[in-house]
């Protein structure tokens, strides 16, 4: 059970190590069972008990005043034993026994023993020690302590000479779980008994919702534990699943261990077990798990998890998932087969590990259907995605005069839908940091010639464009791409009229290229065709621009008696000019034939066309743009009265960002101007709400044809502008905190931290539940991928404020390039949750369609906190993925194997 149960009674023994808390039982102290006897420890006693098992004896007559303090020096003692009790003490020189009542303590060496009521038995170094029974119960237990262990039971037998051990009625707790053990006994160092122990992860002890009862139990430590039969009891009734005896070999590390896998069946594929293997603790450092899913029909899965870690180094998790699925058996109509597998791989290095160089690793790959079609693999935000991408990468910095700084990457980005994959395997990146070759060597850096700086820059990379079907596959390496590009670009920056920067750029580019590709055309196809040459070729392009702006600052001031005290704008304008040499040496004409009246054309190539960074531009370009950016902030007055001042006034954001840009090219024939590009953001309430619009204005006409022509849109009975592209969106989260004066801002930033580390989002989905949560077959341990907060008020059903909370998501998407003038997309996306009680809670994630009416992916949640227990039900009801969820399983990842699940998987088709 992967290594559980020894854990578990590992827990269990250390109650009779004195870890150990007791608890007040109805019964304090049981009658002794044969194979615990007092005899063993205690002789010659006249103690008596009670009916109701509580240990008493007589009181004496002769009672102190005071608090008094003695010592007894004993030839069969090693140690001075010091006692004191607030009652009394007497000491019977018949019995040879001392009596301490009422605060009651005693102290041998490293031992301190408190209790209600003590006896010393100097004739054979026992001593017993119990509480104090009287009209308002049962008070002032013992409380042993040995060195930092602490024991708290109803009663207890010792012999401080042999160390032996009777122990009634303790408790203690270990991490999340809880034992109560009816009798503990300690025979030496290296064996210990116990009768009728219970354990569990409920928090309330003395009525647990459930429970493991183990009859008895024989540990000896660093070495094994025995177990009698072991079974679950539910709300104190006895279930049928358990052990009829065990034997457990003990370490204290963590142990190797069989995983149990789950059953049910499945309407495609037949009866199953999944999620069964072995759990392998290679090292301190790294483990690995290995599940299976077996099916009937034929059908299986692999999983392969492992996590390592090195403390101040780095650590990491792989992950390799592999199926083979069929629908039906063979020899049926619809019958089909797929093989499908999924990668990850996550490494993180310590920032301290080392801080010149760096390696990090984020991997998702595989069949672009896993996903969709995997049966054991149903996470809402995995399927709902469209793309996988991965990312592994090294850099180093070169410490010294100049700086250098290198970065080796591989990167992979698939498209789901299209089954596209594009890979880069290596990109390697070089560069040395800026150079001031005329900067003074005493003083800051003044003018156009002491800012002259220049810096180096090399970029090479192979490319390689595949498919699903032939990824991994010697064929994908056919069309790999590969090439180097070199850049130098020269600046300085300097100021005009002490308010306006100006700078200037020369860059310059070489590129490198080991395959270049010979045009012609192909009378048989009537198109150009293209022969492959192998070999070094390169090409050199340059090119120069400069830029000026400029901050302007406008306050429009209404008085302080106003709400509104201020408007402050602020605007900044740039204008850049560039130009771009044509490089039509490296092209060439070919002639390409007419079709009956279709006379002859030429047309432009290149040899470099194709080509990893492409061929250079062969028409010259002078251009130039311009750039507005614009702020409005207001000061408007807080609503607290009593302030005065600048305290008094608090700044609100307008308008964010609003800004336009636009280039006129000199050297273009027609259509110069570019169209106008729009942007802004518009913060409502408190910046809770970002509206983001995205636009663009033309200012030519079209032609009948759609096609922009060279002619002003005012000019052909139109306005000024044509709006061809908008984009809004926004998103808002509103919850019960926003109405509330306290903010638990650490817990929020602690809850992100959570939501960034969960299954969803490392496989490259969103880190909240827009798009639907996991459900109980991806999460064990909390079916709503969220941590249980503790409840501190003891009434929490009375006075009790639904936590709630809701998330939504619009975008709108507008075409009017070519006289479309619809609505492309428009959408809206929500999430909720709210808890009806402090146990049961309910939430959804839902959306609709605008443009096609409908509604999209929709699931419901449905959650029962059962104390040490946990039972969710999710539910999608509408859609192709038509499926439900059911969980009931025990919270503690100690026992998370004792759970059942069923579902409805969704329907599937398989390629």
């Amino acid at each position: 059970m992967q290594a559980r149960i020894p854990h578990i009674l590992l827990c269990i023994c250390f109650s009779v190590s004195f870890n150990i808390h007791a608890q007040i039982d109805q019964n304090p102290l049981p009658s002794t069972p044969d194979s615990l006897q007092k005899k063993d420890i205690i002789q010659n006693d006249n103690l008596k008990i009670e009916s109701k098992g509580i240990i008493t004896v007589p009181r004496n007559p002769i009672v102190n005043d005071s608090v008094r303090t003695d010592t007894v020096n004993n030839a069969a003692l090693t140690d001075i034993v010091k006692k004191e009790a607030s009652g009394y003490q007497r000491m019977s020189k018949v019995e040879n026994k001392m009596y301490l009542y009422d605060e009651a303590k005693i102290q041998y060496g490293d031992i301190e023993l408190t209790a209600g009521r003590i006896i010393l038995n100097n004739n054979n170094d026992n001593v017993f020690a119990a509480g104090i029974k009287d009209s308002t119960g049962y008070t002032q237990r013992p409380v042993f302590k040995q060195g930092s262990n602490v024991v708290e039971p109803d009663s207890i037998f010792f012999n401080y000479k042999t160390k032996k051990a009777l122990i009634y009625n303790s408790r203690t707790q270990d991490g999340e779980l809880n034992i109560i053990a009816e009798a503990s006994k300690r025979v030496n160092d290296s064996v210990y008994y116990m009768r009728n122990a219970k354990f569990t992860t409920s928090e309330d002890v003395d009525n647990p919702e459930y429970y493991f009862l183990a009859r008895k139990i024989k540990f000896v430590p660093d070495s094994k534990v025995v177990t009698g039969l072991v079974n679950m009891y539910i709300a104190d009734v006895p279930t049928p699943l358990g052990l009829p005896y065990g034997f457990f070999p003990l370490a204290d590390k963590q142990s190797s261990g069989f995983i149990i896998p789950s059953f049910g069946d499945n309407r495609n594929r037949g009866f199953f077990l999944q999620n069964g293997g072995y759990y392998f603790a290679i090292s301190d450092y790294v483990d690995l798990k290995v599940l299976g899913d077996i099916y009937t029909n034929g059908s299986y899965g692999l999983r392969f998890d492992s996590n390592y870690a090195f403390r101040y180094k780095f650590n990491g998790r792989v992950s390799l998932r592999y199926e083979k699925l069929f629908i039906e058996e063979r020899g049926f109509p619809n019958f089909s087969e797929q093989q499908i597998f999924n990668f990850r791989w996550n490494h993180n290095q310590d920032q301290k590990a080392n801080p010149s160089s760096r390696f990090s690793a984020s991997v998702n790959l595989g069949s672009s259907q896993f996903f969709r079609q995997s049966v054991n693999q149903t996470n809402t935000g995995n399927f709902l995605n469209n793309s996988f991408n991965s990312s592994i990468s090294y850099s180093k910095t070169f410490e010294g005069e100049p700086g250098m700084n290198l970065n080796i990457s591989a990167t992979h980005s698939q498209n789901t839908n299209t089954e596209q994959i594009n890979m880069t395997l290596p990109t390697l990146q070089f560069s040395i940091n800026r150079i001031y070759p005329f900067e003074p060597k005493f003083r800051a850096k003044k003018g156009a010639i002491e800012n002259i700086n220049l810096q180096y820059n090399l970029r090479g990379e192979n490319r390689i464009q595949t498919t699903d079907s032939l990824f991994l596959k010697p064929q994908m390496f056919d069309d790999l791409n590969a090439g180097i590009q070199h850049s130098i670009p020269i600046t300085t920056n300097f100021k005009v009229f002490d308010h306006f920067s100006v700078s200037t750029n020369l860059n310059y580019q070489e590129t490198w290229v080991f395959e270049t590709f010979e045009p012609f055309f192909d009378e048989e196809s009537q198109t150009i065709a293209r022969d492959t040459i192998s070999g070094f070729d390169s090409y050199r392009t340059y090119n120069v621009s400069a830029s000026v702006g400029t901050t302007v600052y406008g306050m429009f001031n209404f008085g302080d008696d106003k709400k509104i005290k201020a408007i402050r704008h602020v605007m900044r304008p740039t204008v850049s000019y560039s130009i771009n040499p044509g490089f039509d040496q490296y092209f060439e004409e070919i002639n390409i034939p007419g079709v009956g009246t279709t006379p002859d054309r030429t047309r432009q190539v290149s040899r470099f066309d194709g080509t990893l960074f492409g061929a250079p531009n062969p028409n010259f370009a002078s251009s130039m743009s311009f750039g507005l950016t614009n702020d409005f902030e207001a000061k408007v007055r807080k609503k607290d009265t009593t302030l005065t001042g600048d305290e008094a006034y608090k700044k609100v954001k307008l308008l964010s960002n609003l800004g336009l840009n636009a280039s006129y090219n000199f050297a273009a024939d027609s259509l110069k101007l570019s169209p106008i590009s729009l942007r802004g953001n518009i913060p409502l309430f408190d910046e809770k709400v970002n509206i983001n619009i995205i636009g663009a204005l033309d200012m030519y006409a079209l032609d009948s044809n759609n096609r922009r022509i060279n002619t002003l849109n005012i000019n052909n009975g139109g306005s000024l502008f044509r709006l061809t592209r908008a984009n809004v969106s926004f998103g808002y989260r509103l919850s019960n905190e926003d109405f509330t004066k306290e903010e638990e801002d650490e817990d929020e930033e602690q809850d992100e931290e959570e939501d960034l580390n969960n299954d969803t989002f490392l496989s490259g989905g969103r880190p909240d539940d827009l798009f639907g949560s996991g459900d109980p077959l991806n999460d064990r341990l909390n079916p709503n991928g969220k941590k249980d907060k503790p409840k501190t008020d003891d009434n929490e059903f009375y006075n009790y404020k639904p936590p709630w909370s809701l998330n939504l998501q619009y975008a709108m998407t507008y075409n009017n390039s070519a006289r479309q003038n619809e609505i492309s997309s428009h959408s809206i996306m929500f999430s909720g949750d709210i808890e009806l009680s402090p146990r049961w809670s309910i939430g959804g994630s839902s959306g609709f369609d605008l443009v096609d009416p409908g509604f999209t992916f929709t699931q419901l949640r449905f959650s029962r906190d059962l104390k040490s227990w946990q039972m969710s039900f999710n539910w999608r009801p509408i859609g192709n993925q038509r499926s439900w969820f059911f969980f009931i399983g025990i919270k503690s990842g100690i026992f998370r194997d004792i759970k059942y699940d069923k579902n409805r998987e969704p329907d599937r088709r398989l390629n």
